[in-house]
């Protein structure tokens, strides 16, 4: 541990672009799926040491809607990793009060990961030391346009229309925007994560592999976050 972790002026939400999974693997002559078993020890890594320091909410970009292009094996591999972890890390949760949520578009997921995110979020409602929000089938603008839908549905009169309506009509409507955005892995955009909830977000940008990213490393990035000086279009 090094003396970065510092507890003041902490993000309250945390998003995470957990990227380069694959290529850890491949790198070692592994298969993806490898990447993707230690990309999920990180994952627990990193939420234990966010809810250490106070962050109130972490987001995971778990699967995108953009992932069932990938081989078939690599998409049943990462369903079933999910329902796995989902099934069977209850005291990792309790033990670190983390509330499991879940954002996405469900219609898609086999019946076995919608019914083991359902007993997750049912069996941690009351913890509340922190929120792990996992993206899962999730993309930033399938998430607006699906709640627009929501909104049209309700008959809403478009010209009264306003922002709260629109943050509302969300999957997790009182999710926060995202204080500081992470992303692993070398690559610098934002991959249609948390479109609406970005707007002002800070990036922090790290050329490490998910999987070897460090609590270490992510107290640095919090150091950078806590450096900068948020103006939110004002002077």
């Amino acid at each position: 541990m090094t003396d970065n972790k510092n507890k003041t002026n902490v993000p309250v939400h945390v998003g995470i672009i957990m990227d380069g999974n694959g290529r850890w693997a491949e790198q070692r002559g592994l298969p993806r799926t490898a990447g993707h078993r230690e990309g999920l020890e990180a994952a627990k890594r990193i939420v234990a040491a966010a809810a250490t320091v106070g962050i109130k909410y972490v987001t995971l970009y778990t699967f995108s809607t953009e992932n069932w292009k990938r081989t078939q094996e690599e998409v049943g591999f990462l369903m079933g990793l999910i329902t796995k972890h989902l099934r069977s890390e209850y005291e990792f949760y309790k033990k670190n009060g983390i509330r499991i949520q879940h954002i996405g578009d469900t219609s898609l997921l086999p019946q076995d990961v919608k019914t083991e995110m359902q007993n997750a979020e049912q069996d941690t409602a009351s913890f509340d030391k922190m929120t792990t929000v996992l993206a899962i089938n999730y993309g930033g603008r399938n998430e607006l346009l699906r709640g627009i839908k929501k909104l049209v549905a309700t008959g809403v009169d478009v010209s009264q229309l306003t922002e709260e309506n629109i943050a509302y009509s969300l999957d997790i409507p009182e999710l926060p925007d995202a204080d500081l955005i992470i992303r692993t892995g070398g690559e610098k955009r934002l991959s249609n994560f948390l479109m609406w909830h970005s707007a002002y977000s800070e990036f922090y940008f790290s050329d490490t592999l998910w999987p070897d990213f460090t609590e270490d490393e992510f107290y640095s990035a919090l150091q950078d976050f806590q450096s900068r000086h948020r103006r939110f279009g004002a002077l």
